[in-house]
């Protein structure tokens, strides 16, 4: 049986303050990382193994 979801708890003063700052300034990821990234998620996929 699955177990009750808990409330998220409501941020308040500096946390709020810096949660709302710190998303305001979304910094996009360059095509280079997302290149890099995606490589190494590649590489990954082929050496996994998954026992079904």
């Amino acid at each position: 049986m699955a177990k009750p979801i808990k409330e998220t708890p409501f941020l308040s003063g500096k946390d709020a303050k810096n949660f709302v700052r710190e998303n305001k300034e979304v910094v996009k990821v360059s095509k280079e990382e997302k290149e890099e990234i995606k490589a190494s998620y590649e590489a990954l996929k082929r050496i996994a193994q998954f026992a079904i």
